[in-house]
């Protein structure tokens, strides 16, 4: 029992200081750099899977987060700055924080790109009612795969890693935060 609460109490602890650190891009600069890294990474991802055209085409908006940083040893914690777009326009930018507990180690980055197939899923993305835990899939990136991808709960989840490798069977979840721009 003192287990359990010690360990929720260290996730709470790193959830708090996540969401704390969820501060995007402030300046013009900062800002100008995530989109460069954001149209980067996208051209990135569809030259690995050329038919990730298409399933973004056929969405009605995505976020883009170029580089999600994340590490672990029992407790791990994930975060990441992204770029928004609605019908191909950008509206705004958004924060992706993650914790978990569970069996973990190591550390790893990578992208990740959501997809809204509708209005009501981007519009619940930006009220910040858009969370996912344990039960969440995504979608590797590799060639043909975005072909796969399925809609859930108006949410398709493609991921691109960059680098690093984490052995993990940990429960937890994803929070987003979004700012107009």
């Amino acid at each position: 029992m003192k287990w359990t609460t010690c360990m929720a109490l260290v996730l709470t602890v790193v959830v708090g200081l996540l969401v704390g650190c969820a501060s995007g891009p402030a300046s013009r600069a900062e800002q100008n750099a995530l989109l460069q890294e954001a149209a980067a990474t996208m051209e990135q991802m569809r030259a690995e899977d050329p038919t990730l055209g298409e399933l973004v085409r056929r969405a009605y908006g995505y976020a883009l987060f170029p580089k999600v940083t994340k590490g672990g040893l029992v407790v791990g914690g994930a975060s990441g700055q992204g770029v928004v777009y609605e019908r191909g326009q950008h509206v705004g930018y958004c924060d992706l924080s993650q914790a978990s507990v569970g069996l973990q180690a190591g550390a790893q980055t990578f992208g990740e790109l959501l997809l809204f197939e509708d209005r009501s899923a981007l519009d619940r993305f930006r009220a910040g009612s858009l969370n996912f835990g344990a039960d969440a899939s995504a979608v590797m990136l590799e060639s043909g795969v975005a072909t796969n991808a399925t809609f859930v709960d108006g949410v398709a989840v493609v991921v691109r890693p960059i680098s690093g490798a984490m052995l993990e069977a940990s429960i937890g979840g994803q929070q987003f935060s979004y700012r107009a721009k």
